[in-house]
């Protein structure tokens, strides 16, 4: 403790083998002894502040003091020991010990503290010893920092036990494993309405910027959205002309960018911006007599090339698999036919492609791509009347979201040979199940035209989506696809509402621990 610990114990005993000393009128405050070094003060109403610069060590004790705000002890530079024990302040503030660059030994012993702010410590490089025991310290998200923080620290600390939450009552906090803390929580809060309702949200990013396409089919457009820097808002940059489209499918080939539009009656069209800098012309109508009442429509690269599959949901239609030849695309397989096709899905299984597709009239059927062509492989058992299916991937596992309208909807995941059942939501209503990765957390929300929207986290211990957030009504009614982008250092996400105009959320990451 060196010669001043050793000084200020003597005080303490009431030994008396010191003889006190008065520095000059003003400089020891009431209700407090001081010596040449030394300072103990006990009742004292307030916080005292006459002390000499060159203090080196004070004791506070049983003091009226309710806070400690920063800079209280601005005045004393020079302390190595500093006692506050047995008070009644249950508040400190972020950098109440600013400009101790020399302390050494720091008590909050026996007051009231619930917790300790982020950057209570910082600059004090020169400690070597901390005594926190006898305070009632809820061991929540608010006492993680100083969890993280007492192994990188060359100091002693004596932390006591948790006096909440009642899990950890009694616990040493020394014990406590920062890696059992779920401090981190995220937040979609609304940030713009795009006008029209829509039934498709694509991202796509061309000559290095994002940009998202909605097919509106009552506006009877695919409209092409960016980001305006000056603004700080999503702006249309083009439409392209496509009455009762259901889905807008972008694929970017170098300086050229397609788009699909997939409509339900006057024939599917591909549009073709060769470079920057041109517009979007229409190029070709697709597969006239196959593709009679398209539902959904999805991108997948197939032995180096890119092909379209077309979800076809009328009874003598067929969906579709159209791959690239020459400028056009051009249909190399017919798939499922007379089934009415409601959704498909490109995933890999095994290293291989593989299509999932699902029906009004039957199971999902999983295919996969072998001998230049996709062949069924299997279908998915304890799975009927799915609208839609969306897949991800997380802890090298291949998770899918089964969307229906009636009963409930679910997620499976990939044996190896099939898919099997994980968890059973409720989802009356719903059109939609759709995995999102967003910054760390993999997300997943399940809309509904009858109730309120629900977010929901991968929780990585249990391999199970736990609720996180509900949007709904008045601004989100009846969504049909989501996306995400990050722009600017900024997170959003879009959600395309077929009763209403598309809204666009962002997202936050809140740190509890603050």
């Amino acid at each position: 403790m060196g010669g001043a610990g050793i000084l200020l114990l003597l005080l303490l005993a009431g030994a008396g083998a010191v003889v006190a000393w008065r520095p000059p009128k003003g400089k020891c405050p009431l209700r407090c002894s001081c010596s040449k070094d030394s300072a103990l003060c006990e009742g004292s109403p307030d916080l005292p502040v006459s002390f000499s610069p060159t203090l080196l060590s004070l004791s506070l004790v049983r003091t009226g003091v309710t806070q400690l705000k920063a800079g209280s002890f601005l005045r004393i530079p020079s302390l190595h020991l500093l006692l506050l024990t047995s008070n009644s302040f249950s508040v400190i503030e972020d950098d109440a010990f600013a400009g101790l660059s020399h302390l050494q030994y720091l008590s909050l012993a026996n007051n009231h503290l619930e917790a300790l702010p982020r950057f209570l410590f910082r600059g004090l490089e020169t400690l070597t010893h901390v005594d926190l025991r006898g305070n009632p310290f809820q061991c929540d998200c608010r006492i993680l920092w100083l969890l993280q923080w007492m192994p990188t620290m060359n100091a002693s600390v004596g932390t006591g036990a948790c006096a909440g939450p009642a899990a950890l009552s009694h616990m040493q906090i020394r014990h406590l494993d920062p890696k059992t803390f779920k401090c981190r929580a995220i937040e979609l809060s609304w940030f713009q309405t795009v006008g029209e309702s829509a039934l498709s949200v694509e991202l796509f990013s061309y000559q290095g910027e994002p940009h998202i396409v909605l097919a509106q089919p009552f506006a009877g457009r695919c409209l092409i959205l960016s980001w305006d820097y000056s603004l700080q808002r999503f702006r249309p940059e083009e439409e392209l002309p496509a009455p009762s489209v259901v889905s807008c499918k972008p694929l970017v080939l170098g300086p050229s960018l397609l788009v699909l539009a997939a409509r339900l009656w006057g024939g599917s069209q591909l549009w073709a911006r060769p470079s920057p800098g041109l517009r979007l012309a229409a190029t070709q109508t697709l597969a006239p007599r196959r593709l009679l009442r398209p539902n959904d429509a999805e991108l997948l690269w197939l032995e180096g090339q890119p092909c379209f599959v077309v979800a076809d949901a009328s009874k003598a239609g067929s969906t579709t698999l159209l791959c690239r030849d020459g400028p056009g695309f051009y249909p190399h397989q017919s798939l499922h036919a007379w089934h009415r096709d409601t959704d498909a899905e490109a995933l890999e299984l095994d290293g291989r492609p593989h299509l999932l597709l699902a029906s009004a009239s039957q199971r999902p059927v999983l295919f996969h791509w072998t001998g230049g062509r996709f062949e069924r492989r299997t279908d998915i058992p304890e799975a009927e009347d799915v609208y839609a299916t969306r897949h991800f991937q997380a802890g090298g596992d291949v998770f899918l979201c089964l969307t229906r309208y009636i009963g409930d909807s679910m997620v499976m995941r990939w044996d190896g040979s099939m898919f099997r059942l994980l968890q059973q939501l409720p989802s009356r209503g719903a059109h939609v199940f759709q995995p999102l990765l967003i910054a760390r957390d993999q997300l997943a929300i399940l809309g509904s035209d009858f109730a309120f929207s629900q977010v929901l986290r991968l929780e990585p211990d249990k391999g199970l989506l736990e609720p996180l957030q509900e949007l709904g009504p008045p601004a989100l009614v009846a969504p049909r696809a989501f996306t995400h982008v990050t722009i600017a250092g900024r997170r959003f996400l879009f959600a395309a509402c077929f009763k209403g105009p598309t809204q666009i959320y962002q997202h936050h990451e809140i740190d509890l621990s603050a």
